[in-house]
């Protein structure tokens, strides 16, 4: 079982810029839709775990729906599922700890962790077995950060990092007990 975030960040650790775009993540041209990863990742997860916010952003982007696995969207706010997702999105409430007992009962134990609160919150209560993130030459001097206030310091291992598309890093983090 495993629980992997899987994204990209700004040289100073923002995952959407102080209006909450996304548009620095097209600074670095990838003409021949070269796979930096997530295609590997989609063939190794089970199911995809995300927070409103990014299910919303995810809704926003011009184009067919990305995942071909179960997307559960952990929201208090949210009631219902929009039209035409009902086989694709499920629904989600209560702490990370409940929400990966759930999954790993229903069978679903590679989860893709995404969305900033929600690794933020994952990774507070020491549910993230491994980071793969993606850094943008790019500094945005402020947004949405990738990490938050943690209770104890965690642990992780470089277990590879490599420069993909010529400017960027990609380093994969291990956790370590």
């Amino acid at each position: 079982m495993a629980n992997i975030v899987f994204i990209a960040t700004s040289l100073d650790g923002y995952i959407a810029d102080k209006h909450g775009k996304l548009d620095w993540l097209r600074s670095v041209p990838n003409p021949d839709n070269v796979d930096t990863g997530f295609n590997t990742l989609m063939t190794r997860i089970d199911a995809i775990v995300m927070g409103r916010n990014t299910f919303e952003i995810v809704m926003s982007f011009d184009c067919d729906w990305p995942y071909t696995k179960p997307v559960f969207v952990v929201s208090n706010t949210m009631t219902k599922v929009p039209q035409g997702f009902e086989e694709k999105v499920f629904l989600l409430k209560g702490e990370p700890k409940e929400i990966v007992d759930k999954l790993n009962a229903r069978g679903f134990n590679e989860l893709y962790i995404d969305g900033g609160v929600t690794i933020q919150n994952f990774l507070q209560d020491d549910l993230i077995d491994e980071m793969v993130i993606t850094r943008f030459p790019v500094l945005l001097g402020g947004g949405s950060p990738l990490f938050g206030e943690l209770t104890q310091p965690l642990q992780f291992k470089v277990a590879r990092s490599e420069i993909v598309l010529k400017d960027l890093v990609q380093t994969t983090y291990v956790r370590q007990a």
